[in-house]
């Protein structure tokens, strides 16, 4: 038995210090930062992989902001590759694979299919690799008789123009403008159909200069996995998928089987963009980090909804293991940015956590209260809510054992009910309005930090950045105080 002499603090318990600095607006300041060694972020937020705070939704309107969204994994392999996908497909300079049906089909399924994955148009291939045609919304819209064959309303292939593979997008757009074109398919010189130019993706990427794109101009997206052997199943569809980045996330990441599942992946997917946690001591974040670990999670217990600390007596922290996580990445030796899990409340907690030594910060809580998570609204004394529970929670156990024994009736057994030890709680938090809101609040706090802090970006951040201890006193001193809120 040891006791550590060190008080372990938390963000409620430091302010930082005040700096001279030269920057004269907040607008002045670079909030850009890295997720992995490979992909970086405009803005240094994440939305957690809980399953009331993100899916598709969540995952397009944080990448669209510049930062990015981890899908969670309760779910099927399928329902969680059909989530990336529909993130990947949502915009990009050129769509690669494209839904596409075949010229015998009736104009019914046409419609069907363009109404389910909510696109403006098919690629007509007949099953092979060669462009049969092309059918749009416009074309079917008006059909007299829908179960007419596509290839009645569909636009020949004699009346498409095409691209070649090698078009960049400002040829793309002038093509698009000067033809009244909405859609430019791109095929080889052997007429192999190679992918989909639209004029509605090439707006999108104006209207969002800023998000997180993959080199096709893509949305990215994460998604996260667990350590049970058909996760490396669940990995590989994922990642031929699109996904952009796994998060081996479990609870107590700094173990043998953890560690073992970032080597194999490491090992079995060479160019997988890999984060793996979550963890509160130097001893863990070296141990991932010589692992192969392309970024670490850090956090035991600092989340609003969970009770790890109160149920299992351990965590650290969070200001403290963020601290201890930075000295056990440098002692590795390898570049490997550090993600703080949890705990933040507003937008100068997240301030602390990077001043810390994170590069990014992953946020549940207060997330799950905007438009975008999927969690479920209910309406109390007049005022909208939404749920969130933590992953750890009675009920998200019970729905991972659903998932696991394949939603049979065995899954929801009093039993199975009696055999859980939640380490989580399942709460409500109230509505936010969309997440944009949220963000912009967030973002605003960040750079005005920057400005106080004398740094221009993160990293001036982590070398500028003093913390004081602050009391009771001191902690109710920094809030508003002696008046009423109007």
């Amino acid at each position: 038995m040891k006791i550590r002499r060190q008080k372990a603090l938390t963000f409620d318990d430091v302010l930082l210090v005040p700096q001279r600095s030269s920057i004269a607006s907040r607008n002045d300041v670079d909030t850009s930062t890295r997720l992995t060694p490979k992909i970086r972020l405009y803005i240094p937020l994440i939305s957690a992989n809980m399953d009331t705070v993100t899916e598709a939704n969540m995952a397009i309107a944080m990448a669209r902001a510049g930062g990015i969204g981890i899908i969670h994994r309760f779910m099927t392999i399928d329902r969680q590759v059909a989530q990336v996908q529909r993130v990947k497909r949502t915009e990009g300079f050129m769509v690669e694979h494209p839904r596409s049906i075949n010229q015998n089909e009736p104009i019914s399924r046409a419609k069907q299919m363009m109404s389910k994955y909510e696109v403006g148009g098919l690629v007509v291939k007949n099953g092979g690799d060669i462009l049969i045609g092309l059918i749009t919304q416009r074309d079917v819209r008006l059909a007299p008789d829908v179960s007419a064959p596509v290839s009645s309303v569909m636009t020949p292939p004699d009346e498409i123009l095409t691209a070649k593979p090698d078009i960049t997008l400002k040829e793309a757009r002038q093509i698009l403008h000067e033809h009244r074109l909405e859609k430019l398919p791109v095929v080889d010189d052997d007429g192999k159909f190679i992918g989909l130019i639209t004029a509605q993706d090439i707006l999108k990427s104006r209207r969002n200069p800023h998000a997180t794109t993959d080199e096709h101009g893509r949305l990215r997206v994460g998604a996260a996995i667990g350590v049970r052997s058909d996760d490396v199943d669940r990995a590989a569809a994922l990642l031929a998928a699109g996904a952009d980045v796994l998060v081996l996330d479990i609870a107590h990441g700094h173990a043998d089987h953890c560690i073992r599942m970032v080597e194999m992946l490491k090992n079995k997917f060479p160019d997988a963009q890999i984060v793996a946690g979550n963890v509160a001591s130097k001893a863990g974040a070296y141990d991932l980090a010589m692992a192969g670990a392309d970024a670490v999670k850090v956090g035991v217990g600092p989340g609003s909804i969970c009770t790890t600390r109160i149920v299992t007596g351990f965590g650290v922290p969070q200001l403290t293991a963020i601290m201890d996580a930075v000295a056990g990445v440098q002692e590795s030796g390898r570049d490997v940015p550090i993600i703080a899990d949890g705990g933040v409340k507003q937008s100068g907690d997240m301030v602390k956590a990077l001043a810390a030594g994170a590069s990014t910060v992953m946020i549940g809580s207060l997330f799950a209260g905007t438009e975008e998570s999927p969690g479920t609204p209910i309406i109390r004394n007049g005022q909208k809510f939404k749920v969130v529970r933590g992953m750890a929670s009675l009920g998200a156990a019970m729905g991972r054992k659903a998932v696991e024994k394949g939603d049979d009736e065995s899954a929801e057994s009093p039993e199975d009910w009696d055999k859980v030890v939640p380490e989580g709680i399942e709460a409500v938090v109230p509505y936010r309005g969309n997440v944009s809101e949220v963000l912009h609040q967030m973002v605003g706090g960040l750079r005005s930090g920057l400005s106080y802090g004398g740094a221009r970006n993160i990293p001036e951040l982590w070398q500028n950045a003093e913390f004081v201890e602050i009391t009771p006193a001191g902690r109710r001193e920094s809030g508003s105080h002696d008046v009423d809120k109007v």
